[in-house]
């Protein structure tokens, strides 16, 4: 069987196992190693409270080769002060120890709850122990996994293999994240590798760009967390030429890299806390391309249009009222909405539609509502998902 686990391009070694940090007694320390040195590249939360690892990560990525990435879950170590800024680096110190290597060039992550100081003894006493199982299986990269994981419900992995120059180039990630998701130039922790050979700059553009159409499309509830982090390592060691140029083997690894990313955006959606379904919003005919984005999040994070997509009501009217107070430039009269292949509302009136199969087309486990401005020639999507009663009943249980 294939390895389809972030262990699976060549120069990369893993570990996930449970230290302490969660009392369920689940996984939640994650431990990457690229012992050759890799190419990074990350994106992160833009939320003007960011978490300590954050603030550590940034300026660790800058630096190259990266060598290792460290994430826990079930504490972001966020609004934790000086010590949770310290406590970063203690994390990054610890495995550069462990390693033998530059606590610099060791990237670092948490998710979990804010406000709490982490268990920085079980964690570096977790970090010596990962250190002795770090493995290239796809039993240790499933394990990475699940480390990462908080209210989600199944790990989120997605890999691609492809052809450049004779070389078979392989991409692999995996992606926690099941509420909190309204980002803004990052997802929650997404930890993504391949040992496609490519310059630090265009591996920057292409991640950035692949994280714009995938993850940063995606909208669970609207709001954005404090600990937002994407990062890509790169081991360079699939034998291709390197890339240095945005030529046709760029774009091949640009086209592999933004699936990988969107598989993970729909996994993610479809393990969103409470959900059942997800819908794609596509947006046409808006004056700008900004406006595109923006309507299509202002339906995709409107309650009420969730709330219908979970009760598999065909409520054109919700979509209708969140696109005319989105503030985007709109033709009243022109406005028309499909739901799957079907017009519910065309140029603003309702048309006579069979309410029972747009219906059955809500009711699948992935359906697009599609809805033309006429204001202009631009078009943009966005991800979503239903409101249940179980994303109220998780978010209400989930006490600090």
């Amino acid at each position: 069987m294939a390895n389809k686990t972030i262990t699976a391009p060549k120069g990369f070694v893993a570990a996930g196992l449970h230290c302490g940090v969660k009392k369920s007694g689940k996984p939640d320390l994650a431990l990457l190693y690229c012992p050759t040195g890799a190419k990074a590249a990350a994106v992160f939360t833009t939320n003007a409270i960011e978490a300590a690892p954050v603030t550590v990560c940034r300026k660790h990525v800058l630096n190259n080769p990266i060598y290792a990435a460290v994430v826990n879950s079930g504490n972001a170590n966020a609004c934790t002060g000086k010590k949770g800024l310290a406590t970063a680096k203690v994390m990054c110190g610890k495995v550069a120890k462990e390693l033998q290597i530059s606590a610099e060039k060791v990237l670092v992550a948490s998710t979990g709850i804010i406000g709490h100081q982490l268990p920085i003894t079980k964690i570096t006493a977790g970090i010596g122990k990962s250190v002795q199982i770090l493995s290239d299986s796809q039993a240790m990269g499933l394990n990475f996994a699940k480390a990462i994981m908080t209210t989600d419900t199944r790990a989120k992995q997605a890999t691609k293999v492809f052809d450049i120059q004779g070389h078979a180039i392989t991409i692999a990630a995996t992606s926690k994240g099941a509420g909190m998701i309204g980002p803004n130039m990052a997802t929650t922790i997404c930890v993504v590798t391949t040992d496609g050979a490519i310059s630090r700059p265009l591996l920057g553009k292409a991640f950035k760009n692949a994280i714009g159409v995938s993850l940063n499309r995606l909208t669970v509830d609207g709001h954005q967390s404090t600990n937002d982090t994407a990062m890509i390592l790169s081991s360079g060691l699939a034998g291709n030429k390197t890339i240095k140029k945005q030529d046709s083997g760029y774009r091949q690894f640009c086209q592999a890299l933004s699936t990988v990313c969107g598989d993970l955006a729909k996994q993610m959606a479809l393990d969103a806390e409470g959900a059942t379904r997800m819908f794609k919003v596509v947006i046409k005919g808006a004056a700008k391309k900004e406006e595109a984005l923006k309507a299509a999040r202002a339906i995709a994070d409107y309650d009420l249009v969730k709330c219908a997509v979970h009760g598999a009501d065909p409520n054109w009217g919700r979509i209708v009222c969140a696109i005319g107070s989105s503030g985007v430039k709109l033709d009243p009269a022109k406005l028309s909405c499909k739901i799957g292949d079907i017009f519910v509302f065309r140029n603003s009136k309702p048309t006579n539609f069979n309410a029972n199969e747009v219906s059955r087309i809500i009711s699948k486990k992935e359906h697009t509502i599609t809805v033309d401005l006429n204001a202009g020639k631009f078009q943009d999507f966005c991800y979503g998902c239903d409101l249940s009663r179980e994303y109220v009943h998780i978010n209400a249980d989930y006490h600090t």
